[in-house]
């Protein structure tokens, strides 16, 4: 499942919220229903929230937590397939429906819904530009301005434009969606985020470009001047690949495909993470990270965090909610490990409207610090959530999305979710496997569908029972369902026996897909075994990922029992290439 994502404003030099910004991306979650709670000074929110709580079933995203969605009939609700909800008070949201119609209700500060007008709307209306687009990125800034990038590489803003956040060259606020041409009609963009009143952009091809709001240096220009149009963001950038991006409310992040993470704009709360606390006009490396791979940031109101290839979270900048999870409330101008006493961490949350932090574990467990519910919370607490959404639904003041949300019918089952439905269940099953004594239930006609394999096999025989030997049970069920549902329902250190049969099947799919299962639970314990699973099954990009990963942590890798053992050939590889690599230079 996929997830969605005027005037004069003051702004202050603290972590005091002013002014708000968010972004959303898409990426892997799970969801359940859960409680909210609001503002204490919004008792009338208080009341639709309590109103707004639907029953649906656990697996599916309930937009209903949020109370902006609180007059939708039900039936409405379940074709919602993409939604954000955003604003000062969290009374403004987009949705996408199922047949990739846009609507839009709330209060429509700056014409932010995109409708045309300046009107406020308790009920959904209809945004025509956008229907079609599919909307792959999404984050909107304080005015608020709203920014999308669509399947297509497109770029469309509307809403608040007083520095030009909106990139086409006016301080003319946007009442309808327009898109974003200068400098970006050749370049097709993946990811968009805006910071309180200034916009980056993300490309295919790792290039960040940058518009608006420039008083700290927000848009890395190397000057203060306001940006009217895209620029390319350059300087240390040049000639590099950014995978990641992120704003905080007056600053900018950047992870680049090597792991690294640089950042620039405002910095009196030490956000940037350089160790000082003076605003940067140009992308500046957190040289403190050195040796640790970044693969994701994710942006406070005055703090920043990051995730690592190790399932490890550093946390900088402002603290005075306890947002860094460090267990005191002193801000901190250089990356701190945050010491979470559970497994590794596969995503890390936060958004600029608010003071909290949450992370998700590999097995789902959700934590959450910082301002919750008004209270601070200076370590990360376990939490009863499997989502980092209803972290931000039902402790974050203002309860807003942090990024963009997909969301499935509660009554609707598609063909993917009718097919998962019916796997390994003997009601209508027509063959059965068994292996190492237990039984799964499949159907010959969508095993011939989806693998060339068993159509030569069932082709051949009309057996309702076949019994398998050569592979594990864990292993045979999960490529089963794999070819049920497209997705592996395997641990990363179970996911080798799955390789190797997808090598033997010649499953090229299943291949990659568990090379990226793999990939996910490297640990400077496990690499070398890693690197020798993708070396005998030649899962060449598994090897690369691998051996990069040994380098990176050569001192710790190479003291593993794993290292001990290594065959002798490849370890001899292993070295040369290693050598090749630059890894024993001083």
């Amino acid at each position: 499942m996929s997830r969605l994502f005027g005037g004069v404003v003051t702004f202050m030099e603290s972590d005091v919220p002013v002014v708000i910004g968010l972004c959303f991306r898409l990426s892997p979650f799970s969801d359940t229903t859960a409680l909210l709670t609001t503002s204490t000074t919004q008792g009338c929110v208080c009341a639709l929230r309590s109103c707004a709580v639907l029953q649906l079933d656990a697996s599916m995203l309930d937009v209903g937590k949020w109370p902006v969605f609180a007059l939708l009939p039900p039936e409405e609700l379940r074709l919602i397939r993409q939604a954000c909800v955003f604003g000062t008070a969290a009374n403004e949201a987009l949705y996408v429906t199922l047949n990739d119609e846009a609507f839009a209700l709330g209060t429509n500060c700056s014409g932010c819904l995109g409708l045309g007008d300046l009107q406020s709307t308790i009920e959904p209306r209809r945004i025509d530009v956008l229907c079609g687009k599919k909307i792959v990125s999404l984050s909107y800034g304080t005015g608020p301005h709203v920014v999308i990038a669509t399947a297509d590489g497109e770029v469309f803003a509307w809403g608040h434009n007083g520095y030009s956040q909106l990139g086409n060259g006016t301080t003319n606020h946007g009442l309808t969606p327009a898109q974003v041409s200068t400098n970006l009609l050749t370049k097709r963009v993946t990811e968009v985020a805006c910071g309180s009143h200034h916009t980056i952009a993300l490309t295919d091809d790792g290039e960040v470009f940058a518009w608006g709001y420039n008083n700290s240096g927000q848009v890395g220009s190397g000057s203060t001047a306001n940006q009217p149009t895209p620029r390319r963001v350059s300087s240390c950038l040049q000639n590099k690949v950014v995978v990641n991006i992120a704003c905080g409310q007056l600053c900018s992040m950047a992870v680049l495909d090597n792991g690294e993470i640089y950042g620039w704009g405002y910095n009196c709360n030490g956000q940037l993470g350089l160790g000082n606390n003076g605003n940067q006009q140009t992308p500046c490396r957190i040289a403190a990270l050195q040796g640790v791979n970044v693969v994701q940031v994710a942006c406070g109101y005055a703090h920043t965090l990051a995730l690592t290839d190790e399932g490890c979270v550093y946390a900088w900048g402002a603290n005075s909610y306890g947002q860094l999870g460090t267990g005191n409330k002193s801000n901190q101008a250089v990356p701190t490990l945050i010491n979470t006493d559970k497994e590794r961490m596969v995503e890390v949350a936060a958004c600029h409207t608010s003071h909290t932090s949450a992370s998700r574990t590999q097995s789902g467990q959700v934590l959450m610090w910082g301002q919750c519910r008004g209270q601070a919370v200076a370590c990360p607490h376990l939490t009863h959530f499997t989502s980092t959404d209803d972290v931000f639904a039902c402790f974050a003041t203002p309860a807003v999305t942090w990024h963009l949300l997909t969301v499935d019918g509660d009554d609707y089952l598609t063909v993917a979710q009718s097919l998962k439905k019916e796997f390994d269940s003997p009601d209508i099953s027509d063959l059965k496997f068994l292996v190492d004594g237990k039984s799964i239930h499949v159907h010959k006609a969508l095993l011939k569908i989806r693998c060339e394999h068993f159509r030569a096999l069932l082709n051949e025989t009309d057996e309702e029972s076949i019994e398998i030997q050569q592979f594990s049970y864990l292993v045979y069920r999960a490529f089963l369902e794999y070819l049920y549902t497209d997705t592996i329902n395997l641990p990363p250190e179970d996911a080798i026996g799955l390789l190797d049969l997808a090598t033997f099947y010649r499953e090229t799919r299943l291949k990659r897909l568990c090379q990226e299962t793999i990939k996910r639970g490297i640990s400077e314990e496990n690499a070398i075994t890693l690197l020798s699973a993708a070396v005998k099954y030649e899962a060449m990009d598994l090897e690369d990922f691998c051996f990069k990963f040994c380098v990176n942590h050569l001192t710790s890798v190479t003291q593993t029992q794993a290292f001990a053992d290594m065959d002798h050939e490849l370890l001899k590889n292993f070295i040369s290439k290693a050598s090749r690599y630059g890894a024993f230079k001083n």
